[in-house]
């Protein structure tokens, strides 16, 4: 039988108050509720998962599926570990059955994996260039609108050319990543040559193989909340690659810092003034584990709206929603368009005080961990969500599915919006006769037989 969709209120985020942990619970427990429990009949889907989460675990459970370790599962949310034994030629693991759907695709790391980022978004900002499109148009500041993620390289194989790109503008600050590691692991900053040649020959001198790094432009202007820094957490939901279809999820939230900002000299190696990721932040005295240094997607929305007007804001969201198509779209050729697989991914926005975004990195696995009670309800909503877009009503059966995670096409589920799909034939900005691009949404959605570079 097919779920409702539920409309949920969130009046308790309207505030800067967090809700309770009684409220927490019992918003959570009237969401779910409203969904029907699948009846006896019919054969009980089998379900894995490398996470003890209580995010996964609460949803499975309220499905009434059957948990399982062995490999006769009908869904796995697995980790990236495992997704890539299972795609492993050499692996020895079976190919995937009709019935089976998992939460990654083969190869997600040409997104996800810093390096692969911005050689697949280079790549597709100069293939746009080769066919003239107007998105490589460029300003007066020399800028275009793929221009989505600050001036980037990848160390050691650029190292030289950002040397020189470092002597034209010799006053700036730069920031290094590892390119495989998280939660901030790694991460320092930079504003003289002799801190990055002195790094690079302790730190690579003796290795064979040399670990890649990426050096960014530090974004030294960032748009400020109470003075301190931020960045945005955002969720988008990837259920075929060919045909591109992604959907946007309603809720997210600003990950701030504990310490105002500076760009000053002397507090370029403090990581609580430049860094937002919550395991650097919550080993700050000032960090606040009331509300996880956290802000909600929707109280900034309003912040924004207040102190820059509408417009403003709703321009800085469309460029947002830009910003993630066509990452998406980057990697669409390259990827691995499994039907058996989908993604969630975790976008991490950066905006300056233009209230222009960039695109920092992007996480094939989005902390399921809960900082807040407001922060387990999110995410808890946010599993349920992913499982009414990707599973069938009839799964484990494939009458509906044909096997594949990319079998709903509906605008709007839970708290998704489909907000880009290739697979619709018609016109793309019709729509009155399509329901495929919203007023409020300001993005196109793909049209069969239109340029890709839209």
């Amino acid at each position: 039988m097919n779920q409702p969709t539920l409309i949920l209120n969130h009046s308790l985020f309207q505030n800067n108050s967090l809700p309770s942990e009684d409220k927490s619970f019992s918003l959570l427990f009237s969401y779910m509720s409203s969904f029907p429990t699948p009846g006896p009949s019919g054969p009980r889907l089998k379900v894995r998962t490398d996470f003890d989460k209580v995010a996964l675990k609460s949803n499975f459970d309220k499905k009434i599926w059957q948990y399982t370790t062995d490999r006769d599962w009908n869904f796995y949310w697995a980790s990236v570990q495992t997704v890539r034994q299972i795609f492993n030629p050499d692996g020895g693991y079976p190919r995937l059955n009709e019935d089976q759907i998992i939460n990654h695709f083969p190869n997600h790391v040409e997104l996800t994996r810093k390096d692969l980022m911005v050689k697949n978004i280079k790549r597709y900002r100069r293939e746009a260039e080769k066919e003239n499109s107007h998105l490589t148009e460029r300003d007066a500041n020399g800028s275009c609108q793929l221009d989505i993620f600050p001036t980037t390289y990848v160390l050691p194989a650029d190292y030289s050319i950002f040397v020189e790109e470092f002597k034209r503008n010799p006053n700036s600050m730069w920031i290094m990543k590892p390119t495989s590691k998280a939660q901030g692991k790694g991460i320092f900053i930079i504003n003289k040559l002799s801190q990055i040649k002195k790094w690079a020959s302790q730190r690579w001198q003796n290795l064979s193989v040399k670990e890649a790094f990426i050096v960014s432009r530090y974004i030294d202007n960032p748009f400020l909340l109470g003075g301190k820094k931020f960045d945005l957490r955002l969720y988008y939901l990837v259920t075929s690659y060919r045909p591109l279809r992604v959907y946007s999820y309603a809720e997210g939230f600003a990950r701030v810092c504990n310490v105002k900002y500076t760009n000053d000299a002397d507090n370029i190696d403090n990581l609580f003034v430049h860094l937002t990721n919550v395991a650097i932040q919550k080993q700050g005295d000032e960090y606040n584990d009331k509300h996880g240094n956290k802000w909600s997607y929707r109280n900034l929305r309003m912040f924004i709206e207040a102190t820059r007007g509408y417009e403003a804001c709703q321009r800085l969201w469309d460029a947002i929603q830009f910003i993630v198509v066509h990452s998406l779209k980057s990697v669409q050729n390259v990827m691995v368009n499994d039907k058996h697989c989908f993604e969630c991914y975790g976008f991490d926005i950066m905006i300056d005080d233009n209230l222009k975004p960039w695109l920092i990195e992007v996480n094939a696995s989005p902390s399921l961990t809960h900082s807040t009670p407001a922060d387990r309800v999110m995410k808890t909503k946010l599993i349920h969500d992913i499982l009414q877009v990707v599973i069938p009503p009839d799964w484990p059966e494939t009458k509906t599915s044909k096997g594949a995670a990319g079998w709903n096409q509906q605008l709007v589920v839970g708290g998704f919006e489909l907000i880009y799909d290739e697979a619709y034939q018609g016109p793309a900005s019709d729509s009155k006769t399509s329901g495929r691009e919203r007023s409020g949404s300001g993005f196109r959605r793909g049209g069969g037989g239109q340029s890709r570079w839209r």
